[in-house]
Order: structure tokens, then C-alpha cells, then sequence
């Protein structure tokens, strides 16, 4: 597979375009809408299927060194990274402390649907990433969130009821709970358990993306229409963040020797941005910081950036970087 035709892949993709078509409806100002309960229904159907299809994987291959270095890379880089945004942010975008600790945690953790769409670009180019990395993701929603709030405040809160409401979100969010818990149920049900539930599981799951997406560029434009709390440097800095976090993901894949795909995969997750766990999170952690910072950066500027851009952006140099050997006609 060529530099170019992994950005073609990008551009020509159903679930891309139907993400398209949400910015385009909502900057149009058109009355489209998908009711939210679906919207819910949609984000827990993925998270469902991508862990049962991990963990499937993993039962097929088995546990491996790689599987442990690459989770252990991962927790380090969500823990990692939002200092580096954080340093950023309170410089060059020059956020108080409170402000910087919060977004600072979002550039840590990570997006479940950038990486489901990035999963379907790359199994379209022919380099899907292995299913082990399902549990890599699940590893990287959480550490961001407790590096962040060192940064912002430390690990204090009024209360001992607050602190354990806290670190019960942080560790039982939803999407935590969903994903490793389908992750291990594929684990133990395997290749023969998983084709009892694939005709919904699979058949279904390309069509779901494309309408979760086309309520995702929905809300994105929406919201970007409505802040006025972005200026100029936060924008800059909510491409910046996921283009050098994407570079250091792909090289720290290939230096640990993933795969094309899964070196892909792990930069896509070093890239994005949390819009659900660590809002979550930053809600009841710091009410003082501004959601309408946060919450725009990763949602309505870097979300659309990876999809749109970076996904194609670090699949290419993911290519390059394995070599003649690695490349995929």
C-alpha cells in the first residue's frame, strides 16, 4: 500500500463521509437531527462490538510479551503526555492553572470512536490493527484524568466523599466498564462463541459507525458555531497536540515492533482527544474549570482534525516507517 492511497482511503471511507455530511447539515444550518437515546444506543452497540472483537482476537493469537509492552507503553503515554499539553496550554495558550490541569487531561486519554473509525480506514487499506489493542485503549482512558488533576490542583478534593465519587468515575465510567467488560466476554467465549452473535455484532457495525458519525460531526459544528470562549492559539494548539502526539505514538509503536496497523493504531490513540470519560471526570473534579474550553477543543476542532486529517496523516508514516518489508500491496 502506497503514502498516498492510505489518505485516499481516508477521504473515499462511507464512515468519513458521513461524519462530512454532519458538518456540512449543521454548518448549513439544516434541522437534522438523531435523537439522543439512539445517539446512546449507537455509542454503547460499538464500544460492545469493538471489545467482543478484541478480546476474540486475543483468544485466537494468545497472550503475548508484545501484548504487555504495548499496554504498558500506552498507560505510560496517557499518563505522560498531558504534561507536556499542559506546559503548552499555560505558554503559548496561556490558560490558568485550573484550565491548562483540565484540557491538559483530555490530551492524554482517549477517543473510542476516532479509534473505531480509524480501525475501519486501516482494515480498508489492509493493515488493521490486532485486536489486543482494544485493551490498550481501555488502559489509556484513565491516567490522563489523574495526571491532569495533579497538574491542576493536586489530588485534593473537600471531602473523602468527593474524592471517592471521584476516582469511582475515573475508574467505572461507562465506557471503561463496557469495553473491558465485552473485551473479556470475547475472551472467554472465542472465535466459536462470537459466531452465535456476529450476524449482530459484525453485519451491523459499519452502518452504525456511519450514523454515530453523522451525529457526531453534527454536534461538532454546533458546538464550534456556539463557543466564544476559543481564541486563536486554543485552536492552534487542538491541532498541534494531536499531530505531535500522533508522531511520537507512531514512533514509540514501531520502535516497540507493533505491526503497521497496530503502529498505526497506537498513534491514532496517542492523538486523540477525550470528549466523554474526561469531561465526565473534570465535571465533578473541577466544576471551577470552563467546559466550553475543553469540551470544544476535543470535540469540535480535534475530533475532526483526526478524522478528517491526522488518521491519514499517521497511517502513511506508519507505512514509511516499516519499509518495504512492512508495506502492504
Amino acid at each position: 500500500m502506497a503514502m498516498d492511497a492510505a489518505i485516499l482511503h481516508t477521504f473515499t471511507s462511507p464512515v468519513v463521509l458521513f461524519f462530512v455530511l454532519g458538518l456540512l447539515a449543521a454548518f448549513v444550518r439544516s434541522d437534522l437531527a438523531i435523537p439522543e437515546a439512539l445517539a446512546k444506543g449507537m455509542s454503547l452497540y460499538l464500544m460492545a462490538a469493538i471489545g467482543m472483537k478484541g478480546g476474540v482476537a486475543v483468544a485466537e493469537s494468545g497472550f503475548s510479551s508484545t501484548i504487555a509492552i504495548v499496554l504498558l507503553a500506552g498507560f505510560a503515554a496517557s499518563f505522560l503526555l498531558p504534561f507536556t499539553a499542559y506546559a503548552v496550554l499555560k505558554g503559548f495558550g496561556r490558560l490558568d492553572r485550573i484550565n491548562a490541569g483540565a484540557v491538559a487531561a483530555h490530551y492524554g486519554s482517549v477517543s473510542v470512536v476516532t479509534y473505531v473509525t480509524a480501525t475501519e480506514i486501516l482494515g480498508l487499506s489492509g493493515i488493521p490493527p490486532a485486536g489486543y489493542m482494544v485493551a490498550v485503549l481501555a488502559a489509556m482512558e484513565t491516567p490522563a484524568i489523574l495526571s491532569g488533576l495533579m497538574l491542576a490542583k493536586g489530588l485534593k478534593s473537600d471531602s473523602g466523599n468527593e474524592r471517592s465519587e471521584m476516582l469511582r468515575e475515573v475508574f467505572l465510567n461507562a465506557s471503561v466498564v463496557l469495553l473491558l467488560g465485552s473485551f473479556v466476554i470475547g475472551l472467554i467465549a472465542g472465535p466459536s462463541g462470537f459466531s452465535e452473535v456476529s450476524p449482530f455484532f459484525a453485519a451491523g457495525f459499519k452502518g452504525v459507525l456511519c450514523l454515530f458519525l453523522l451525529d457526531m460531526g453534527l454536534i461538532a459544528a454546533r458546538r464550534i458555531m456556539m463557543t466564544k470562549s476559543l481564541t486563536w492559539r486554543l485552536s492552534a494548539i487542538a491541532i498541534g497536540l494531536p499531530l505531535v502526539n500522533g508522531m511520537i505514538g507512531v514512533l514509540a509503536g514501531t520502535a516497540i515492533g507493533l505491526d503497521v496497523g497496530s503502529a498505526a493504531g497506537f498513534g491514532v490513540l496517542c492523538a486523540s482527544a477525550s470528549y466523554i470519560a474526561v469531561p465526565a471526570a473534570m465535571r465533578m473534579a473541577l466544576p471551577e474549570a470552563d467546559p466550553g474550553l475543553y469540551l470544544t477543543m476535543s470535540l469540535s476542532i480535534t475530533f475532526p482534525f483526526n478524522i478528517l486529517v491526522n488518521i491519514g496523516l499517521i497511517t502513511s508514516v506508519a507505512v514509511a516507517l516499516a519499509g518495504p518489508g512492512g508495506i502492504v500491496p
